[in-house]
């Protein structure tokens, strides 16, 4: 009754059907891209038994998206969201088909490179197209219901996911990744409410080379762009490469139980995604997201201090809250400055430094395992106080 109460005050009777439609979509699209992400270093550690290449099968998902991701939404601008995000939602079916039948690790490579391209195009104009509807007042606590929604297709998928991969083999998880794409691209299709919104919120401005030059020089947007670098180099250094294989290697646990614990993460990430764009809309942005990153650093520091597995759990929920603050009041804070006529292009600019953290955090932090098992926690606790100086230091409102 409480969660009830909380969407009807964040999301108003006036949003359109659209709205409900893009939230069943990337519940969709989550849950199928969460399905493996218990096992993927695991798969790739399998097809590299000497590691060089396991890194880069995380960041293959970014390599692409780095060039594509301002171009996209500086087109999405001219043209509209919907052919972008329907041809998106198609090219990401290429990726798991390609994954599931990768018999070495180049071509899990080349797969996570076409899904991440096709992630890109769908993400980046699945957001400008939120920022064309969501009314301002309550835009940082629809974004966090929105996303909180989102991620609870993060919470079953990789339980879920895991589980499949005992009872199948890591590449046939894939094929029910691309169920869920495939349900996905239908409701994108076909939905008439999606062509009709965009073709009237599109913006009919058409982005210069010196308009998009004058936002890189906009201090309130640089600021967020490096915030969502840093985040990402240990989201997904960390969460997404290096903790499969320290909780696999070094503390013993199956596959199974690895699902347990990103499960705990997106459960933690849930909650606090629902309430950190109320919280930032009240309080603020800047001491929502120097709180949610300081819990981060906590979460890093909890495992390595962890010795039995429901220490690891509560490690991963540590994990999960501080993300959950910090992804939807980044966010909400991108709309706050960004110009209201090139939303596309911010958003763009935006998706390219989280790609570019997205890239080189799995490398890097691969680079610091191979250092000692230890070595990456503590990198990423300096990343994350690097963080909270540069989001204080900001002068954003």
């Amino acid at each position: 009754m409480g969660l009830t109460s909380r969407l009807e005050t964040v999301l108003p009777k006036s949003l359109p059907r659209v709205y409900y439609e893009l939230l069943f979509i990337g519940f969709n699209i989550i849950t199928g891209m969460s399905l493996s992400s218990s096992f993927l270093s695991l798969l790739a550690d399998e097809l590299d038994p000497s590691g060089a290449l396991v890194g880069m099968v995380v960041s293959a998902w970014f390599l692409s998206r780095i060039f594509i991701e301002l171009p996209a939404g500086i087109i999405s601008d001219r043209i509209g969201r919907r052919t972008l995000f329907v041809g998106g939602l198609g090219m990401s079916l290429i990726g798991p088909v390609l994954c599931s039948q990768a018999s070495n690790i180049y071509i899990l490579i080349i797969g996570r490179s076409i899904w991440g391209l096709g992630a890109a195009l769908y993400f980046s104009s699945n957001m400008a197209l939120l920022m064309d509807i969501l009314p301002v007042v309550t835009r940082g606590s629809a974004l966090g219901v929105f996303q909180g929604i989102e991620s609870v297709g993060s919470f079953i998928g990789a339980p879920i996911g895991a589980y499949l991969a005992t009872v199948f083999s890591f590449r046939q998880v894939f094929y029910f990744t691309i169920i869920f794409v495939v349900i996905s691209f239908i409701v994108a299709l076909k939905s008439t409410e999606m062509r009709e919104i965009t073709k009237k919120s599109e913006s009919k401005n058409k982005l210069s080379l010196r308009e998009i030059t004058a936002g890189l020089g906009n201090w309130n947007i640089i600021t967020v762009c490096l915030s969502v670098l840093l985040r990402m180099l240990v989201i997904q250094g960390i969460f997404q490469t290096v903790l499969q294989l320290y909780l696999n290697k070094n503390m013993g646990l199956t596959v199974g139980d690895i699902g347990w614990v990103v499960s705990m993460k997106v459960a933690g990430q849930v909650v606090f995604l629902l309430i950190a764009g109320y919280l930032s809309d009240k309080f603020g942005r800047k001491p929502v997201l120097a709180i949610g990153f300081g819990v981060g650093a906590l979460s890093l520091a909890a495992f390595l201090l962890s010795n039995n597995f429901n220490g690891l759990l509560f490690s991963g929920l540590l994990g999960g809250i501080g993300e959950g603050l910090g992804m939807t009041t980044l966010m909400a804070l991108l709309t706050d400055v960004a110009p209201d006529n090139a939303r596309g292009g911010a958003v763009g600019l935006y998706r390219t430094f989280m790609d570019l953290g997205g890239f080189f955090g799995p490398i890097l932090f691969m680079i610091f395992y191979g250092l000692g098992a230890s070595i990456p926690f503590y990198a990423g606790i300096v990343i994350i106080v690097a963080n909270i100086l540069l989001i204080l230091s900001a002068k954003t409102r």
